[in-house]
């Protein structure tokens, strides 16, 4: 069986720290996941607009071996300035360290951006965007152990159809004892939700009322089912990043974000859509052994999926309102009196 590991969230996984930093005004934020060290990454891009920096070093025929950071934010192509400042804090953490026959250090860091720039915040930020200074202070921010989750870091100005988005993380034990865990920003052009209720497509995998408990629908009506989207066609996104502590290679760890891509299908209707930049890194940290057979490497795999789409969901039911004008409701103050029965489902 599957257990429960400590927080339930992404640091569950040895290695591992979160950054989080947002400006409520904007509407937007970042998120910085830094690794003590280089961890081994790859990724899987399957939205058809995607915004990313230095991806193709992912790939497993390239150079790089490992990376010093993943950045996710908010501000479409103009967040991934962010980028810049994540690396600026870590090149001046590294300034005093030795570095083998005068090599030049550089901070390898990947990113993936999201589109909230019609969410109602003021974007008027002048000739430079603040992405490179919140990366700065996401990477700074950056810690061991337990951090917000909602309307925070990437997720602040995150929405879905019809509530708002958020930032998710969720994390487990494989039967093996490999930890298994994601963190997701849910903007996504499609719902999180089921229909106009309260019920999320991550239902089934959920764990321990994580977010809400309210299990699946007893069965699906074609209203349901019907297509649901952003007004206009405007952009959307789902992006993270899903982790294990197992030594993986790179080939590996594209595998990996493969299997996360199936947690946002699962938890997300419709998923990878034109609009959409679906995008997910997979990360090893290499604190734990490498799977040691083809069926405790197939268990991290199915673990990847599920907690994925759990992230997806806790995302979505954690946001909280913002000042100001409001844009969408969150879940809860859509259906946080549901189990009293006074919903309406629409």
């Amino acid at each position: 069986m599957i257990s429960q590991s400590l927080n339930n969230l992404v640091t569950d996984v040895p290695g591992i720290r979160v950054g989080n930093v947002q400006n409520l005004d904007q509407r937007t934020g970042v998120t910085a996941l830094l690794f003590d060290r280089p961890a081994i990454a790859s990724g899987s891009f399957l939205g058809g607009a995607p915004a990313l920096r230095e991806n193709a070093l992912l790939e497993p025929e390239m150079l790089v071996g490992g990376i010093d950071a993943i950045v996710l934010s908010g501000g479409s192509t103009y967040g991934l300035d962010a980028t810049a400042g994540v690396q600026a804090w870590l090149r001046e953490q590294a300034a005093d360290l030795p570095t083998p026959d005068n090599q030049v250090r550089v901070p390898i860091v990947v990113q993936a951006s999201l589109f909230d720039l019609v969410n109602g915040g003021n974007k008027e930020w002048g000739r430079y965007s603040p992405y490179a200074e919140l990366g700065y202070q996401a990477a700074q921010a950056a810690r061991k152990g337990q951090f917000a989750l909602g309307t925070t870091g990437a997720g602040t100005g995150a929405t879905t159809t019809l509530i708002r988005g958020g930032l998710g993380s969720a994390s487990t034990i494989t039967p093996s004892g490999h930890t298994v865990a994601a963190l997701m920003v849910v903007n996504a052009v499609g719902t999180a939700t089921v229909g106009n209720g309260p019920h999320f497509w991550s239902a089934p995998f959920e764990r321990n009322n994580e977010f809400g408990g309210l299990g699946f629908p007893s069965r699906l009506t074609e209203n349901d089912l019907a297509l649901r989207m952003k007004p206009n066609y405007v952009a959307g996104t789902t992006i993270g990043v899903i982790a294990t502590d197992a030594i993986l290679t790179k080939a590996e760890a594209k595998r990996l974000a493969i299997l996360a891509q199936d947690g946002i299908a699962r938890g997300v209707f419709p998923a990878h859509l034109p609009q959409d930049g679906d995008a997910v890194f997979g990360i090893s940290t290499g604190h734990a052994p490498a799977p040691a057979s083809v069926e405790i490497w197939t268990e991290i795999l199915h673990a990847a999926t599920q907690v994925t789409a759990r992230a997806i969901a806790r995302g979505v039911y954690e946001a909280s309102p913002l000042p100001g004008e409001p844009f969408l409701p969150t879940w809860k103050e859509r259906f946080g009196d549901v189990k009293q029965g006074n919903v309406d489902h629409g």
